[in-house]
C-alpha cells in the first residue's frame, strides 16, 4: 500500500497510549490498533478529524504517501 500510517510516531511524540487515544476518540482499542499497525483499508473523515483534534495534529502528520516500487 502506498499510504503509510504514522499514528505510532504521533502517539510517541505526544506521549499518549493507544488506550488513552481510544477513550478520547471514542473508538475501540482494536480499531486504533488496526490503524496504528497499518492494517486499515479505510478511515472515516469523522474518525480522522477526532484523532487530529485529540492529538492536536494535521492529517498529514498521520497519513503519508509513499511511491510503490513496482
Amino acid at each position: 500500500m502506498s499510504i503509510r500510517i504514522n499514528l505510532d510516531v504521533v502517539l510517541a511524540k505526544k506521549k499518549m497510549s493507544v488506550t488513552e487515544l481510544s477513550e478520547k476518540v471514542g473508538i475501540t482499542m482494536a480499531n486504533i490498533s488496526i490503524l496504528k499497525n497499518g492494517k486499515a483499508k479505510a478511515i472515516r473523515f469523522t474518525t480522522l478529524d477526532k484523532i487530529c483534534e485529540v492529538l492536536e495534529c494535521q492529517p498529514g502528520d498521520i497519513l503519508e504517501y509513499t511511491k510503490d516500487d513496482k
